[in-house]
Protein backbone atom coordinates (compact mmCIF):
# COMPACT_ATOMS: atom_id res chain seq x y z
CA UNK A 1 0.00 0.00 0.00
CA UNK A 2 3.10 2.21 -0.07
CA UNK A 3 4.47 4.14 2.91
CA UNK A 4 3.11 7.07 5.03
CA UNK A 5 4.52 9.03 7.72
CA UNK A 6 7.87 7.06 7.62
CA UNK A 7 5.45 3.90 8.33
CA UNK A 8 5.64 1.10 5.67
CA UNK A 9 1.85 -0.12 4.99
CA UNK A 10 2.98 -1.99 2.45
CA UNK A 11 1.36 -5.29 4.59
CA UNK A 12 -1.87 -3.59 5.56
CA UNK A 13 -4.53 -5.77 5.32
CA UNK A 14 -7.93 -5.01 3.50
CA UNK A 15 -11.16 -7.07 3.96
CA UNK A 16 -14.31 -7.67 2.23
CA UNK A 17 -17.26 -7.47 4.35
CA UNK A 18 -20.49 -9.63 3.33
CA UNK A 19 -23.45 -8.24 1.68
CA UNK A 20 -25.48 -6.66 3.66
CA UNK A 21 -28.58 -4.50 2.73
CA UNK A 22 -27.58 -1.26 1.06
CA UNK A 23 -28.41 1.96 2.77
CA UNK A 24 -29.47 3.87 0.31
CA UNK A 25 -31.31 2.11 -2.07
CA UNK A 26 -33.87 -0.32 0.00
CA UNK A 27 -33.80 -3.01 -3.06
CA UNK A 28 -30.31 -3.04 -3.32
CA UNK A 29 -27.20 -5.61 -1.26
CA UNK A 30 -24.09 -3.43 -0.59
CA UNK A 31 -20.76 -4.92 0.90
CA UNK A 32 -17.69 -2.60 1.64
CA UNK A 33 -13.69 -2.59 1.75
CA UNK A 34 -12.44 -1.94 5.23
CA UNK A 35 -9.09 -1.66 6.54
CA UNK A 36 -8.09 -3.88 9.40
CA UNK A 37 -9.42 -1.38 12.88
CA UNK A 38 -6.56 -2.91 14.71
CA UNK A 39 -3.80 -2.39 12.57
CA UNK A 40 -2.44 0.51 14.81
CA UNK A 41 -0.81 2.66 12.10
CA UNK A 42 -4.65 3.56 10.77
CA UNK A 43 -4.55 6.75 12.05
CA UNK A 44 -1.31 7.70 10.42
CA UNK A 45 -2.60 6.76 6.84
CA UNK A 46 -5.94 8.08 7.35
CA UNK A 47 -5.34 10.94 5.10
CA UNK A 48 -3.91 8.72 2.57
CA UNK A 49 -6.52 6.61 2.81
CA UNK A 50 -9.17 9.96 2.24
CA UNK A 51 -7.64 9.77 -1.23
CA UNK A 52 -8.04 6.43 -2.12
CA UNK A 53 -11.52 7.32 -1.71
CA UNK A 54 -12.18 6.19 1.50
CA UNK A 55 -14.03 7.65 4.24
CA UNK A 56 -14.48 7.54 8.14
CA UNK A 57 -17.02 5.83 10.38
CA UNK A 58 -16.36 5.74 13.98
CA UNK A 59 -13.09 3.90 13.95
CA UNK A 60 -13.79 2.07 10.50
CA UNK A 61 -12.64 3.29 7.65
CA UNK A 62 -14.09 1.72 4.28
CA UNK A 63 -15.05 1.98 0.96
CA UNK A 64 -18.12 1.02 -1.40
CA UNK A 65 -16.94 -1.77 -3.12
CA UNK A 66 -20.50 -4.06 -4.62
CA UNK A 67 -20.20 -6.00 -7.22
CA UNK A 68 -22.86 -4.78 -9.58
CA UNK A 69 -23.37 -1.44 -8.67
CA UNK A 70 -21.07 1.71 -8.72
CA UNK A 71 -23.13 4.64 -8.04
CA UNK A 72 -20.75 6.19 -4.62
CA UNK A 73 -18.57 8.18 -6.20
CA UNK A 74 -16.27 9.82 -3.54
CA UNK A 75 -16.04 13.65 -3.97
CA UNK A 76 -14.26 16.73 -2.12
CA UNK A 77 -14.13 20.52 -2.66
CA UNK A 78 -10.99 21.95 -3.53
CA UNK A 79 -11.59 24.84 -1.20
CA UNK A 80 -9.11 27.46 -2.51
CA UNK A 81 -11.21 27.33 -6.18
CA UNK A 82 -14.97 27.09 -4.17
CA UNK A 83 -16.95 29.82 -5.78
CA UNK A 84 -20.34 29.62 -3.88
CA UNK A 85 -23.57 29.95 -6.13
CA UNK A 86 -26.76 32.16 -6.24
CA UNK A 87 -28.29 29.84 -3.74
CA UNK A 88 -25.28 29.13 -1.29
CA UNK A 89 -25.03 32.61 -1.24
CA UNK A 90 -28.50 33.53 -0.16
CA UNK A 91 -28.06 30.54 1.90
CA UNK A 92 -24.99 32.35 3.46
CA UNK A 93 -27.29 35.67 4.15
CA UNK A 94 -30.17 34.43 5.41
CA UNK A 95 -28.21 32.32 8.06
CA UNK A 96 -25.54 35.28 8.95
CA UNK A 97 -26.80 35.18 12.69
CA UNK A 98 -25.94 31.67 13.27
CA UNK A 99 -23.05 31.58 14.86
CA UNK A 100 -20.54 28.73 14.39
CA UNK A 101 -18.09 27.74 16.64
CA UNK A 102 -15.39 24.99 16.44
CA UNK A 103 -15.10 22.87 19.97
CA UNK A 104 -13.60 19.51 21.23
CA UNK A 105 -15.70 16.35 19.93
CA UNK A 106 -16.48 15.65 23.21
CA UNK A 107 -20.72 14.37 23.63
CA UNK A 108 -22.38 16.53 25.91
CA UNK A 109 -26.14 16.31 27.07
CA UNK A 110 -27.12 19.34 25.01
CA UNK A 111 -25.29 17.50 21.69
CA UNK A 112 -26.83 14.09 22.57
CA UNK A 113 -30.25 15.73 22.77
CA UNK A 114 -30.14 17.48 19.68
CA UNK A 115 -29.03 14.25 17.44
CA UNK A 116 -31.58 11.69 18.37
CA UNK A 117 -34.02 14.91 17.60
CA UNK A 118 -32.68 15.01 14.22
CA UNK A 119 -32.71 10.92 13.88
CA UNK A 120 -36.23 10.83 14.66
CA UNK A 121 -37.12 13.05 12.33
CA UNK A 122 -35.07 11.79 9.42
CA UNK A 123 -34.70 8.44 9.92
CA UNK A 124 -37.60 7.35 11.76
CA UNK A 125 -37.39 3.11 11.89
CA UNK A 126 -34.26 3.46 10.07
CA UNK A 127 -31.89 1.77 12.92
CA UNK A 128 -30.66 4.80 14.05
CA UNK A 129 -33.41 6.32 15.86
CA UNK A 130 -32.79 5.01 19.12
CA UNK A 131 -29.02 5.65 19.09
CA UNK A 132 -27.92 6.74 22.73
CA UNK A 133 -24.67 7.64 24.59
CA UNK A 134 -22.64 5.09 22.85
CA UNK A 135 -23.74 4.96 19.85
CA UNK A 136 -23.26 8.35 19.59
CA UNK A 137 -19.62 8.09 20.72
CA UNK A 138 -18.92 5.03 18.59
CA UNK A 139 -20.29 6.70 15.24
CA UNK A 140 -19.78 10.18 15.69
CA UNK A 141 -16.37 10.26 17.69
CA UNK A 142 -14.48 6.69 17.96
CA UNK A 143 -10.78 6.80 19.28
CA UNK A 144 -7.95 7.94 17.36
CA UNK A 145 -9.08 10.08 15.10
CA UNK A 146 -8.28 13.98 15.42
CA UNK A 147 -11.61 15.59 15.05
CA UNK A 148 -13.53 18.73 15.90
CA UNK A 149 -17.60 19.20 16.46
CA UNK A 150 -18.64 22.83 14.25
CA UNK A 151 -21.41 23.76 16.17
CA UNK A 152 -23.97 26.14 15.09
CA UNK A 153 -26.16 28.63 17.44
CA UNK A 154 -28.95 30.86 16.68
CA UNK A 155 -29.00 33.14 19.26
CA UNK A 156 -27.30 30.74 21.60
CA UNK A 157 -29.27 27.70 20.97
CA UNK A 158 -27.51 24.48 19.41
CA UNK A 159 -29.06 23.60 16.21
CA UNK A 160 -26.21 21.86 14.05
CA UNK A 161 -23.26 20.28 14.60
CA UNK A 162 -20.82 19.29 11.87
CA UNK A 163 -18.49 16.59 12.65
CA UNK A 164 -14.93 16.98 11.50
CA UNK A 165 -11.67 15.17 10.74
CA UNK A 166 -8.47 16.79 10.68
CA UNK A 167 -5.99 15.14 8.27
CA UNK A 168 -2.92 16.83 6.68
CA UNK A 169 -3.43 19.07 4.13
CA UNK A 170 -7.50 18.65 4.35
CA UNK A 171 -10.47 18.27 6.27
CA UNK A 172 -13.87 15.41 6.22
CA UNK A 173 -17.62 16.02 6.75
CA UNK A 174 -17.73 13.24 8.82
CA UNK A 175 -21.76 13.60 9.80
CA UNK A 176 -24.11 16.25 10.46
CA UNK A 177 -26.80 16.61 12.59
CA UNK A 178 -29.37 19.77 13.44
CA UNK A 179 -32.19 20.63 14.29
CA UNK A 180 -35.34 19.30 12.43
CA UNK A 181 -37.58 22.84 12.85
CA UNK A 182 -34.27 24.05 10.48
CA UNK A 183 -34.68 21.31 8.16
CA UNK A 184 -33.23 21.75 4.57
CA UNK A 185 -34.91 23.18 1.69
CA UNK A 186 -34.51 19.61 -0.10
CA UNK A 187 -36.52 18.25 2.66
CA UNK A 188 -39.33 20.99 2.48
CA UNK A 189 -37.58 23.51 5.23
CA UNK A 190 -35.81 26.98 4.60
CA UNK A 191 -32.49 27.37 6.92
CA UNK A 192 -30.69 25.20 4.73
CA UNK A 193 -28.10 24.21 8.04
CA UNK A 194 -26.85 21.59 5.76
CA UNK A 195 -26.15 23.65 3.59
CA UNK A 196 -24.38 26.03 5.48
CA UNK A 197 -22.44 23.72 7.79
CA UNK A 198 -20.47 22.96 4.29
CA UNK A 199 -19.88 26.68 3.37
CA UNK A 200 -18.84 27.29 7.47
CA UNK A 201 -16.48 24.23 7.26
CA UNK A 202 -14.98 25.47 3.58
CA UNK A 203 -14.21 28.76 5.46
CA UNK A 204 -12.79 26.78 8.23
CA UNK A 205 -10.13 24.75 5.93
CA UNK A 206 -9.77 28.02 4.30
CA UNK A 207 -8.78 29.97 7.35
CA UNK A 208 -6.27 27.17 8.07
CA UNK A 209 -4.91 26.69 4.35
CA UNK A 210 -6.10 22.98 4.00
CA UNK A 211 -6.22 21.98 0.36
CA UNK A 212 -9.78 20.30 0.39
CA UNK A 213 -12.61 19.12 2.16
CA UNK A 214 -14.21 15.91 1.23
CA UNK A 215 -17.90 15.04 1.27
CA UNK A 216 -17.68 11.61 1.31
CA UNK A 217 -20.32 9.90 -1.19
CA UNK A 218 -21.87 11.17 -4.12
CA UNK A 219 -24.43 8.54 -4.97
CA UNK A 220 -25.90 8.99 -8.61
CA UNK A 221 -29.43 9.38 -8.76
CA UNK A 222 -30.13 9.31 -5.27
CA UNK A 223 -32.08 12.78 -3.89
CA UNK A 224 -30.76 13.22 -0.58
CA UNK A 225 -26.78 12.91 -2.11
CA UNK A 226 -27.94 15.61 -4.90
CA UNK A 227 -26.58 18.46 -3.03
CA UNK A 228 -23.10 17.63 -3.35
CA UNK A 229 -22.83 18.15 -6.59
CA UNK A 230 -23.54 21.81 -6.29
CA UNK A 231 -20.67 22.84 -4.20
CA UNK A 232 -18.51 23.65 -7.53
CA UNK A 233 -16.24 23.12 -8.61
CA UNK A 234 -16.16 19.80 -7.43
CA UNK A 235 -13.64 16.60 -7.62
CA UNK A 236 -14.64 12.57 -7.58
CA UNK A 237 -12.63 9.85 -7.25
CA UNK A 238 -12.89 7.39 -10.24
CA UNK A 239 -10.56 4.53 -8.58
CA UNK A 240 -7.60 5.93 -10.16
CA UNK A 241 -7.40 9.14 -8.83
CA UNK A 242 -9.09 12.62 -8.76
CA UNK A 243 -10.35 14.55 -11.89
CA UNK A 244 -12.94 17.17 -12.26
CA UNK A 245 -16.64 16.33 -11.56
CA UNK A 246 -18.32 16.65 -14.98
CA UNK A 247 -21.87 17.67 -15.49
CA UNK A 248 -22.58 14.62 -17.93
CA UNK A 249 -21.96 12.23 -14.84
CA UNK A 250 -24.67 13.80 -12.55
CA UNK A 251 -27.24 11.27 -12.86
Amino acid sequence: MGNDANHSTDDMRLFHTGEHPCGYWPERSARDLVLDPRDPRLPGFYATALGWGFRRSGDIVYRPHCRQCHACMSVRIPVADFVPDRSQRRCAARNARIVSRIVPAERSDEHLALYQRYLKARHPHGGMDDHGEHEFDQFLIGTWSEKRFLELRDEGKLVGVAVTDLVADAMSAVYTFYDPDYADPIHGGSASLGTLAILRQIEWARRDYRAHLYLGYWIDGHHKMDYKRRFKPLEMFDGRGWRPFEAGEEG
